[in-house]
């Protein structure tokens, strides 16, 4: 994605638009297709040889925070890494030490040549390599060894979804406004909240539809960075859905707030998905294992329903059943907040909902404070859920109907 100096808008009234390119421009296909092959070239050579010839590129004209914006996001589909025989803190600190019993050691120096190859016979190699070596740690001595090419009418693409992403960095609150559709539409919007753990809250119901509200990172105070790339790659997640109208509050303290609107009829942002790093919930993978391993008389099943509360929706991700086939609904929080908490919780007293257990990963709060209060329907954990205690507040949750 695009770092916030290379994020380019516009304002008008009260509302906020990304800077977007035409894709089919001629001289943005030639800038893409140069770039694309400069990238090309320049597997195996070092990250600064590659950024010396794209800075000779770009130079200072009129697009220049463009050309960079394509270059971010090329630069984002390679891998660099360090070569070298050795670990160049280790060659370093061989070299430094050699060299102290010729000072003084100066360049292009005799004593010089004679260190480097004292040094060298230790490595099995020459002088040569044991200098070039000596700070290939650093990033501009890594050497590109992958580029995921693209085409330059995908990288266009790439780069007006990314001027989008990147106003959401600054979200104070996001509404989506799902209108009336089919139960595979509302399970693959909620599907993707829940994928990149955004603190939501819901109303409505399958009948008329929903108004999903997020919680934006500039609503937070703690993590908000992490918390505001998750929300940003939401955005291509949410465009591979339909009969949606979003509106996400942008934060200026300058200016004063302003209003991002887009809707799944629009044309103009294209899907890039698949570029996208994905997010795998490390506690799903270990719950389920550590159920089978455990003795418990309860299973464990992953939810496939969208749970109709009345005037708000329920999306847990896991149902617990008991033996004598009574369930018990379990959720794994992403990002929360006590107060995000606590209002989903008289939710659930609002609808007389009890079957429930949320789960709230201490890794996630985005709030300093602490929950001040305790609830039988909430587990807090710091590594990792224990099959025991989920079991054991399941029988309580029961027993206490």
């Amino acid at each position: 994605m695009l770092t916030s100096d290379l994020a380019i808008n516009w304002r008008r009234g009260g509302k906020i638009f990304p800077r977007l390119i035409k894709t089919d421009n001629a001289n943005f296909q030639r800038d893409a297709q140069v770039l694309i092959e400069i990238f090309d070239e320049f597997l195996g050579k070092t990250r600064g040889e590659l950024e010396l010839e794209l800075e000779e590129y770009v130079g200072t004209g009129t697009d220049y925070r463009i050309l960079r914006g394509f270059i971010k996001l090329l630069t984002d589909r390679c891998k660099f890494a360090t070569s070298s025989v050795a670990e160049p803190i280790e060659i370093r600190q061989k070299v430094f030490l050699e060299a102290r019993k010729f000072q003084p050691v100066l360049p292009n120096s005799k004593s010089k040549s004679e260190v480097l190859e004292l040094i060298a016979e230790e490595f099995g190699t020459d002088a040569d390599t044991i200098s070039s070596n000596l700070y290939a740690d650093l990033s501009a001595q890594q050497k590109l060894i992958s580029f995921d090419s693209t085409t330059p009418t995908d990288l266009l693409d790439r780069y007006n979804l990314a001027q989008a992403q990147a106003l959401l960095y600054k979200c104070v609150e996001m509404k989506i406004r799902v209108a009336p559709s089919d139960a595979a539409n509302y399970r693959q919007i909620f599907g993707w909240i829940k994928h990149f753990g955004l603190i939501h809250s819901v109303i409505g119901n399958a009948t008329n539809g929903y108004e999903i509200t997020l919680t934006g990172a500039a609503s937070l105070f703690h993590r908000s960075q992490k918390y505001g790339i998750r929300m940003s790659v939401f955005l291509p997640a949410l465009l591979l859905c339909r009969n949606w109208k979003m509106s996400a509050e942008i934060a200026n303290k300058e200016v004063g707030n302003s209003f991002y609107e887009l809707t799944s009829e629009q044309t103009e942002l294209v899907s890039c998905y698949f570029d996208e790093p994905e997010y795998a919930n490390p506690i799903f993978e270990r719950l389920k294992k550590d159920w089978e391993k455990s003795s418990s008389n309860w299973k464990l099943e992953e939810n496939k329903e969208v749970l109709d509360l009345g005037k708000t929706a329920f999306v847990p991700d896991f149902v617990l059943v008991s033996p004598d086939n009574e369930k018990v609904y379990l959720d794994v929080l992403g990002f929360w907040t006590p107060k995000s908490l606590q209002k989903r919780l008289e939710e659930f007293r609002a609808a007389n909902f009890k079957n429930y257990i949320l789960a709230a990963w201490a890794e996630l709060r985005g709030s300093r404070e602490e929950p001040l209060w305790e609830s039988e329907n909430v587990v807090f954990f710091k590594s990792k859920l224990e099959p025991r205690i989920l079991e054991e507040t399941a029988d309580k949750l029961l027993v206490n109907q």
